[in-house]
């Protein structure tokens, strides 16, 4: 029985291989899906590409196959785009087509396509309506959220004055900082530095960041099935995860408890008064399971990236002094020491901004951006991409672009300055995308809109 079974499995492997390189062929042969690499049945390009670097392999790949080539990740079909003209052409002038999300395995496991970041279709649609416009009545973009960030940025001064001069890590205390702005809005409130469930929330999002980031979580999202059955700290984000969403499910009751239908105080009470308005239609995508997950999506948003820009801001001011003085001295010639910068400054601060955009096109924070997908079967160039592909639009090629940023590897300010010194706008500057699926609380950033 033993010999029979082992040439059963050796049978059924080789027939998977040969169809899955049969319908290889047929799609890359045809001259239908962009050309690249040559895939394995099961694992894909993975041999072919650091899993450690991805976006360093994928540079590699353009110039051998062009702006616009196919992996396999895994048995997951990825076309990348590649290079401004590409990620413009597909994210603005064929938005609709290229507007769907992109699988990650591990985080379909984790998140099941609820909230905004990873739902599709019309789900996403509702809800990321209803999140830009609940974010902008609660101040995103205007005065009001300009006032809680003046206040939180004077409980974080004060927290450094409190080191007394003494060396210390700033990394916590940014990201309880730009997290608490946030919070404001979602919660209602800012939590206590030293709250314990603030902290504990802020430490599982950051643990279940550099989980996703490692190479565990990568080799997740190229064998999925396989890893479910491997231990390892990859297993941990499923536990962080359930804990974030109970934390969450208690604002949520302490909210319902004390809910004004007349009067929604932040972003739980405004979801709960709409799934009330919905009540009476079960299609309605205004539920519990949403709201919990469109909570975390903006809890998420609104605190990695910018707090991560904020450390790396300071990092790289304090390796270019010369750069750090002349943003003072702007500083203290608009704004002065005896009052907070205010949003009106910014038009008086070419210099300053110019720094702001130069960091993030510098750090290059997302360089494959988070996937997108097609919605249909869709016409790129001579190329045809089937409904669902996943899609990685490489910002780290336009933010890296020496036709419009001139030895993109150095930092320099004077990217987005002209010759009189004055701020410089710059199609090519898309740290966080460049489509409708943008992130949808970068309106907390400086930039927002550049």
């Amino acid at each position: 029985m033993e010999p029979l079974g082992a040439t059963t499995v050796f049978l059924a492997v080789c027939v998977s291989c040969l169809l899955f390189l049969s319908a290889w062929r047929k799609m890359s042969g045809s001259g239908k899906l962009p050309p690249g690499p040559v895939a394995f049945p099961i694992i894909g390009n993975t041999l072919q590409l650091n899993t450690r670097n991805l976006p360093q392999s994928i540079h590699e790949l353009s110039a051998k196959y062009g702006p616009v080539f196919t992996i396999y990740l895994g048995s997951l079909r990825v076309v990348v785009l590649y290079g401004q003209e590409a990620v413009k052409e597909a994210l603005i002038d064929q938005a609709d087509e290229f507007s769907g999300r992109g699988k990650l395995p591990l985080a379909d496991k984790l998140i099941k396509g609820e909230g905004i970041i990873f739902s599709n279709g019309e789900r996403w649609k509702q809800l990321r309506r209803f999140a830009l416009t609940t974010l902008r009545n609660f101040g995103m973009g205007k005065k009001s959220i300009e006032e809680r960030i003046q206040e939180e940025a004077r409980f974080l001064v004060e927290r450094l004055r409190n080191t007394h001069e003494r060396p210390f890590d700033l990394t916590l205390p940014l990201t309880h900082a730009v997290s608490n702005i946030i919070c404001s809005i979602v919660f209602g409130d800012r939590f206590d530095y030293e709250d314990q469930k603030f902290l504990t929330i802020i430490n599982l999002t950051e643990e279940n960041n550099e989980l996703f980031r490692s190479l565990l979580g990568q080799l997740y999202n190229f064998f999925p099935t396989l890893m479910d059955y491997i231990p390892g700290p990859h297993q941990l984000l499923i536990k962080n995860s359930e804990e974030l969403k109970r934390f969450v499910l208690e604002k949520v009751k302490m909210h319902k408890e004390s809910l004004d239908l007349s009067c929604p105080r932040d972003f739980i009470d405004a979801f709960l008064i709409k799934m009330e308005q919905e009540r009476q239609n079960s299609q309605s995508e205004f539920n519990t399971d949403n709201l919990v997950r469109s909570t975390l999506d903006l809890f998420f948003a609104g605190t990695g990236t910018s707090s991560t820009t904020l450390r790396y801001a300071l990092l790289i001011l304090l390796k270019y002094p010369e750069i750090e003085e002349k943003v003072h001295e702007e500083i203290d010639r608009v704004i002065g020491r005896s009052r907070s910068p205010c949003m009106a400054d910014r038009s008086q601060m070419p210099y300053t901004d110019a720094v702001i955009h130069e960091i993030q096109r510098f750090i290059n924070l997302v360089p494959l951006n988070v996937p997108h997908a097609v919605t249909r079967d869709t016409h790129f160039r001579q190329y045809v991409i089937p409904k669902g592909t996943t899609i990685f639009p490489a910002l780290q090629s336009v933010l890296g672009d020496s036709r419009e940023f001139p030895k993109p590897e150095q930092f320099n300010p004077g990217h987005f300055l002209d010759e009189n010194g004055a701020f410089r706008k710059s199609d090519f500057f898309i740290p966080f995308s460049a489509a409708i699926r943008h992130i949808a609380g970068q309106g907390l950033s400086w930039v927002d809109g550049a």
